[in-house]
């Protein structure tokens, strides 16, 4: 009921900053902008919604030269910290008197720009939009229109993956592009690949095709099942492979239920560790979620298991790796067979573990 409420209350909240920024607004000649230039992104959310921006915020980075700060959420900031995305990451906070404080930063930053990396509308970010006072406001078309002073087109949902809707801003800020090369941008630091090193070294004592089994995806509605994962392993320990189970802190206890003591298992508090695991795998079998894309940084073979539920957009896979899934339109994973799984994973697993040599090993 209070989430019914909230959501009533934004959606007013957002038709009045709608109407007032309905009256006519003079034309602003959109700049070229240089090594002087100064652009603030804005993107929120989650940790995939990070890494789906940074192609573009490194293009923009060694084309333009000009400096660069990301608006991030408390859950997505560090993806920003990595190596060459921006010159400086501020967090969001939504309580009153630090938000306050915020709009004097941001306002008192001098931005000639400010873009709006979200494709869906969100009552916070355009209240942040309108309160801005930054002559250059850029956004997609997304029926918040009288918000930007320039706007960028929105490619269809249904046929595009989400790096190639955000790219869209490319046209605008004059970058070029080698779609070739289009990427997720980032590296884990020398550490944490140490340290994944250092795990695999003390839990294997040879070096064979790994697979990487990560269980864990932020909500229960994307948990397989520890039956499942339980024949999964099952089916891997047939080949003379090593095999890796993945989880976040909070599923530890399924792992090690699924693990039976006869798998080690990975698990990290930080994102960078937990990533640096990836470029380690020979192929990596996940729901869907961050280290998808990831693997895509690396060119990580992945399997994936997807949620489609109530939408016809574009799963989110790995944009750059060779991949097969399996999807449901249920709510949730549970309901997927595991022999619906099996008939689609031995022959990508076997593709890669006899077919194709990985000169790592």
């Amino acid at each position: 009921m209070i989430k019914k409420i909230e959501k009533y209350f934004k959606k007013i909240v957002l038709r009045l900053l709608l109407l007032r920024s309905s009256k006519s607004k003079s034309v602003v000649e959109f700049p070229r902008f240089d090594s002087d230039s100064r652009i603030l992104f804005i993107r929120l959310n989650r940790i995939g919604d990070a890494l789906v921006t940074t192609p573009l915020l490194r293009a923009v980075k060694l084309q333009l030269k000009c400096k660069t700060a990301v608006l991030a959420d408390k859950n997505n900031y560090f993806i920003f910290d990595n190596y060459g995305i921006a010159d400086e990451v501020i967090i969001f906070d939504k309580k009153p008197a630090k938000f306050r404080s915020l709009l004097h930063k941001l306002n008192s930053e001098k931005y000639d720009a400010v873009i709006d990396l979200h494709d869906d509308v969100s009552t916070t970010v355009s209240f942040i939009i309108d309160l801005l006072k930054i002559p250059i406001k850029i956004g997609f078309k997304k029926g918040t229109e009288n918000l930007y002073t320039h706007l960028v087109d929105k490619l269809d949902s249904k046929k595009h993956h989400v790096i190639e809707r955000v790219m869209k801003f490319s046209k605008l800020l004059n970058l070029e592009l080698d779609n070739s090369e289009m990427n997720i941008f980032y590296q884990p630091s020398e550490n944490s690949l140490r340290a994944a090193d250092e795990f695999l070294s003390k839990n294997f004592y040879k070096k064979k095709f790994t697979v990487g089994i990560n269980i864990s995806a932020g909500s229960q509605a994307r948990y397989w099942g520890t039956d499942q994962y339980k024949n999964l392993t099952a089916l891997l320990r047939k080949y003379d492979i090593n095999v890796l189970l993945m989880c976040a802190e909070n599923d530890l206890a399924k792992a090690f239920e699924i693990s039976c003591n006869t798998l080690p298992v990975f698990y990290r508090k930080s994102f960078d560790e937990f990533a640096a695991m990836i470029p380690k795998l020979n192929l990596l079998f996940t729901p869907d979620t961050s280290i998808v894309h990831v693997a895509s940084v690396f060119k990580i073979p992945v399997f994936g298991i997807y949620v489609k539920y109530n939408t016809d957009d574009v799963i989110w896979y790995p944009y750059k790796s060779d991949y097969e899934c399996v999807v449901t339109e249920e709510p949730t994973l549970k309901n997927i067979r595991y022999e619906t799984v099996e008939k689609k994973f031995i022959p990508f697993l076997e593709k890669y573990l006899y077919g194709k040599r990985d000169p790592r090993l």
